[in-house]
């Protein structure tokens, strides 16, 4: 008897540049921007959808929001170092059924949204206390 592989099983014998992590972090973060974030989400129709640099933004601020300081660690630990890597995780889930695009959807949509090396510094912002 033949057993079937789960489709994540097989995505990760077929391209091994990314952690399963990563896959999980990429979802989870669609889930953000559409939840937290009030972005699009994908309607009954269709018709409302978030692009590549949305999602893109999405995972910047979910990341430093997770992670902090270790966002951009944490995302190279699993094998993500720039925009385009999110586009092929996004890709690749596409082809396995687990994430949907609309027709104007392209995978260039993820390369070079932001800079990797600055993008995932958090932001201080100082409350106004007493000066001397």
């Amino acid at each position: 008897m033949t057993e079937k592989i789960h489709p994540f099983v097989e995505l990760l014998q077929q391209d091994q540049r990314y952690h399963i992590e990563a896959y999980q972090f990429v979802r989870d973060a669609l889930a953000y921007a559409q939840e937290i974030l009030k972005m699009p989400g994908q309607g009954e129709s269709g018709e409302h959808h978030i692009t590549g640099q949305q999602l893109c933004e999405a995972i910047r601020q979910f990341g430093l929001e997770q992670y902090g300081f270790m966002a951009k660690t944490v995302l190279n630990s699993w094998g993500v170092h720039n925009t385009g890597d999110f586009g092929e995780i996004v890709y690749n889930m596409i082809r396995i059924k687990h994430m949907k695009k609309s027709p104007s959807d392209r995978r260039e949509d993820f390369d070079e949204v932001y800079d990797f090396a600055t993008g995932f510094d958090p932001v201080f912002e100082f409350s106004g206390g007493d000066e001397d």
